[in-house]
């Protein structure tokens, strides 16, 4: 009853198992049940018969292995395998027979192993190889069984005699220290290799990092951590191989689920036998290879820490939540290489990354990142993870692939370092060494797998590594290792003879041992010279120090400190320990502080590393920088990519684009592209570097076309040639004009003022110093206000003018008119009707410039004629709308001369008409000349308002000239004609009686009236023959 419930409780794990990990895995646990109860019935028939007998389908992966290996026991007796063939041998010619016991054939085909395997993926019963070497005469494999102790260094198999005796490859061993509570340990113990499961041994990351875990569990015992309790370890070799790791890993569930390999052997043999339960594993050192294991220690909740695997996916607690290790994620590593790529100045590169989750995770964060820092990746290529699957060629395709981009010189590898060995070898046949620069991850930092005999092709590299101390003690410890004091390690005579080149005595022959010609002496000795010592052995020292402080503060917690176990840690549970474990803090044997951060990860402090060439010939692997908390210091003045060459090469698809170029980029190609010229107004876009903008008017590009600078504003000021020339001009006539007011003032009384009509005389003169002064209005800066008053005043002061030349000319015309028609009095000629007249002509002007003022406000604003002008004007000098302040006083100077004609005949003593007409004509022969002017000069701002400016001080100039020189020719130099008489010629101040007519008398009295100008002078006819005024 007993047996079968065991059987059922292991199918049911065998279930649970299905659903997680590979099929590969079911396959094999299948087989090793049916090998269980094959081993029960061999048992039975020992303890009768006493002799061996032959039994099928022997495996002998599933035996239980006792701290050698291949040794196994069967009911208390050490029974031995190893392989016998029947054909011809390199080592020796096969025939029947061995040692103690009967050979069976077991069918072996060269795909054994792999039966179950999937596609892409290596073999995963890796201790059943196919073995080139191993067949024998019909595809048969001979197993054998020999009662046999064991020799130095764990399980021994028979060495290859003339009777063709060979052992099996790979050999299950297994590192055994006793203790009450065992820790499990899954190392890298041989590499991976194409033509058997597990390769060479590996010295760095594999017998150093379990010699490490061995040493810091010795120091923990020694120290009595947990007190009066040993801290064991039962550790096994992956092979560095997923699939073979988790088989292996297979053993660590077994005390969980009562020893499924041994149903029969606990039944038989020893009822009081009791297979260890593992309290925590440490491992593996691959990331694929954790993510399988972690899957598998999950069901049963054994926590794990790992001390090499990086994987970003192995944070993920709601995944892997057993899963820890003392080693950062490569979160922060991506972050460390992005950062040095910048700080290289490189912006176009190549990723060759590992097809595993190790390098697809870090791949994608990669691609991530560096897109957001505007880096382009010319080539991605993958990696196959087991290199032996890869053939040469692939390799050879990866660095042709590479060459395909030639302006990539940098390149990202994100792998381990046996493939990345591999891509070295093909640069170098490729004949490519030195072309590119390589940035490598902690997968192969610092390995002398890949630097070893590709010294050139490595030479300049920069690498990632996390940051890891000695470990204090372990390097005087692990040059004192012999193969005679080390027994714990089976593992360790392969170590010797890989180090000294030798086969030692009575050692198993291996694929890696077979061709040694020298036997080893024994008395070898590690020295320091000949070993290079892993970096990174702090996170394997971390990972079992954290175990040992998580079952001291669980001893602590529900034992209550006494010594040795209680029932409650007896066993210990898995659930409980991963609390612990998440909060243990301790100072390590390296002597840094270790704690785990909120995902089970380390803390992330990472050394750059560089390769480099220290002498001829000789090359090494120097600290050049670190990354920590986030921040890359890195020592630039320390880094040679060449022998001769400091400076980083160059790694960008295009280079940047002179000041003010805009790109053109190369259809597929994010970093790749043509650079182009702006033109003569354009600068480069800066929101899009691909677009030229033109700049807006009343700004130029600058030199390097970037940026638009404002044109500086140009208006007509008044330290300006034109205007000082405009403004003397002016004020030149002000002065006179003002000197004419004052003469007329001053001989206000004066026939010669009277009989010019003071009233619109003095209208007349203030519209002529308003015109002098529009010039001062037009040469200060462009505003709002200046360019209202220049719009209303340039107008208004040519009204002023006309409107009270008009009147004079009318009155004068009117007057003449009536003397020929009636000798009736022509109205409103008096001086009170002529200003009231002069008003409302100027009236109109008035609402003209309302109407406009209304209608469109007159403001200042910038005026570009050309591309390269930025005028400061008033809105009015951009169009011809300054003309309509002109129009109407424009229309009075057309009225003005039309009366000017009509009044050119009057009589001598009226010539004041002729001056008027000769100022008409004037007048209209300079504003003839200033409309085209002021429509050609429409670019030239400043020449147009100079114009303006000039063509109506020249108009008051003339109509000052003209109207006020003779006056004050008479007033000033001829006195002594400013008489009435000399106003009025004798023929007109005296009328014959006998001959006057009608017509004359009338004539008389309006000759008097227009003398005078004043409507209270009245003619009165004496007896005499003269018209006295009554008042002069």
């Amino acid at each position: 009853m007993t047996n079968t419930l065991w059987i059922v409780g292991a199918i049911v794990v065998v279930c649970f198992i299905e659903l997680i990990v590979s099929r590969e895995v079911y396959d094999h646990l299948e087989h090793n049940l049916r090998r269980s109860h094959n081993r029960g019935v061999l048992h039975q028939q020992e303890q009768h018969q006493h002799t061996h007998h032959q039994y099928n389908n022997v495996n002998h992966n599933g035996n239980h292995h006792h701290n050698n290996g291949f040794r196994q026991t069967y009911c208390g007796r050490q029974v031995k395998f190893y392989e016998k063939h029947h054909t011809k041998h390199p080592f020796g010619d096969h025939h029947q027979g061995g040692l103690r016991g009967e050979t069976v054939p077991v069918k072996h085909k060269r795909h054994y192993a792999g039966q179950h395997q999937r596609s892409n993926s290596s073999s995963f019963v890796g201790h059943h190889p196919a073995a080139p070497w191993a067949p024998g005469a019909n595809g048969d494999t001979l197993l054998m069984m020999q009662d046999d102790e064991g020799t130095a260094g764990g399980a021994t198999v028979p060495k290859p005699s003339k009777h063709g005796v060979v052992p099996v490859w790979p050999v299950k061993r297994e590192a055994v220290v006793e203790g009450d509570l065992i820790l499990g340990g899954l190392m890298m113990v041989h590499s991976r290799e194409d033509s058997v499961t597990c390769g060479p041994i590996m010295p760095q990351g594999g017998i150093q990092a379990l010699e490490t875990m061995l040493y810091t569990l010795d120091k923990i015992n020694e120290q009595g951590l947990v007190p009066n309790v040993t801290i064991g370890a039962h550790i096994l070799d992956d092979c560095d191989k997923d699939t073979y790791g988790l088989e292996m890993a297979v053993d660590f569930i077994k005390g969980s689920i009562s020893n499924i390999d041994d149903i029969n052997d606990y039944d038989n043999c020893s009822k009081g036998h009791k297979k260890k339960i593992i309290s925590g594993v440490v491992g593996a050192a691959s990331s694929v290879t954790s993510i399988q294991v972690a899957n598998l220690l999950r069901l049963f909740k054994i926590p794990q820490v790992s001390f090499f695997s990086t994987s970003p996916e192995l944070s993920n607690k709601q995944r892997f939540e057993y899963f820890s290790r003392t080693i950062p994620s490569d979160h922060y590593q991506v972050k460390a290489i992005v950062d040095i790529v910048q700080k290289l100045g490189w912006s176009y590169i190549s990723i060759i990354y590992e097809e595993s989750n190790y390098g697809i995770k870090a791949f994608e964060e990669l691609d991530d990142l560096l897109s957001k820092h505007s880096i382009c990746i010319a080539v991605k290529e993958k990696l196959v993870k087991d290199s032996g699957v890869a053939e040469t060629s692939a390799y050879d395709n990866i660095v042709l692939k590479l060459l395909t981009k030639p302006r990539a010189k940098g390149v990202i590898i994100f792998g381990s370092d046996q493939e990345v060995a591999e891509v070295m070898k093909a640069v170098r046949r490729q004949n490519v060494t030195g072309v590119f620069s390589w940035i490598g991850s902690d997968g192969w930092s610092a390995r002398n797998l890949v630097s070893d005999g590709n010294e050139a092709e490595v030479e300049g590299t920069l690498s990632v590594q996390p940051q890891a101390n000695p470990v204090i003690g372990f390097e005087d410890y692990f040059l004192n290792l012999t193969v005679n004091n080390n027994k714990r390690n089976p593992w360790f005579v392969e170590f010797w003879e890989n180090n000294f080149l030798c086969k030692y005595p009575q050692s198993p022959y291996t694929p890696y041992n077979k061709d040694y010609t020298r036997t080893c002496s024994t008395t070898e000795k590690l020295s320091k010279g000949d070993l290079d010592f892993e970096d990174q052995l702090q996170f394997v020292s971390d990972a079992v120090m954290a175990f040992g402080y998580a079952l001291r503060n669980m001893h602590q917690e529900l034992c209550g400190g006494r010594p040795g176990l209680c029932d409650a840690m007896n066993p210990t549970k898995g659930s409980e320990l991963l609390k612990y474990l998440r909060k243990a803090d301790f100072i390590g044997l390296s002597g840094d502080r270790f704690n785990f951060d909120l995902n089970g990860d380390g803390p992330a402090r990472y050394n750059i590393i560089h390769f480099k060439q220290v002498a001829p010939e000789r090359y090494k692997w120097i600290k050049v920088g670190e990354y920590y908390q986030g921040e890359l210091r890195l020592q630039m003045h320390d880094i040679q990519f060449r022998t001769k060459d400091s400076m980083p090469p160059e790694s960008v698809c295009s280079r940047p684009c002179e000041r003010g170029q805009a790109k053109k980029y190369v259809e597929g190609e994010g970093c790749c592209w043509h650079c182009f010229n702006c033109t003569q107004y354009q600068i480069r876009s800066p929101n899009d570097e691909t677009h030229c903008v033109n700049c807006p008017r009343g700004t130029l590009p600058d030199v390097y076309h970037e940026e638009c600078q404002q044109i500086p504003e140009s208006y007509l000021r008044p330290e300006s040639f034109l205007a000082i020339g405009a403004m003397s001009f002016s004020s030149f006539g002000i002065l006179i004009t003002f000197f004419v007011i004052g003469v007329f003032l001053k001989h206000n009384d004066t026939p010669i003022v009277r009989a010019s009509g003071r009233e619109l005389s003095y209208v007349l003169l203030s519209g002529i110093l308003l015109c002098f002064g529009v010039t001062y209005t037009l040469v200060i800066k462009p505003h709002d206000i200046v360019c209202g008053v220049q719009r209303f005043w340039s107008g208004f002061s040519f009204t002023v003018v006309y409107a009270a030349l008009l009147t004079k000319t009318n009155r004068i015309a009117r007057i003449f008119n009536a003397s020929t028609k009636s000798a009736k009095r022509p109205s409103f000629i008096s001086p009170h009707s002529q200003l009231v007249i002069c008003g409302i002509l100027v009236s109109f002007q008035i609402l003209i410039n309302a109407v406009w003022m209304i209608v469109s406000p007159a403001h200042a604003m910038h005026y570009y004629p050309t591309r390269e002008d930025n005028l400061l004007v008033c809105n009015s000098y951009t169009d011809a709308s300054y003309m309509i302040a002109f129009f109407y006083p424009i229309f009075l100077i057309v009225i003005c001369t039309v009366y000017a004609v009509l009044t050119r005949k009057t009589p001598e003593a009226f010539n004041e008409s002729k001056y008027i007409g000769f100022t008409m004509y004037t007048t209209c022969v300079i504003w003839l000349a200033f409309i085209p002017l002021y429509f050609g000069t429409a670019n030239n701002v400043q020449l147009r308002i100079f114009t303006m400016s000039m063509t109506i001080s020249l108009s008051a100039t003339v109509t000052l000239v003209c109207l006020f020189s003779p006056k004050l020719y008479i007033i000033l130099i001829r006195p002594e004609r400013n008489i009435r008489q000399s106003m009025m010629p004798i023929r007109y101040s005296t009328i014959n009686k006998t001959t006057g007519s009608a017509q004359s008398s009338v004539m008389a009295a309006v000759i008097v009236t227009a003398a005078t100008c004043n409507e209270n002078e009245k003619v009165i006819k004496g007896n005499s023959n003269e018209n006295i005024p009554a008042a002069y």
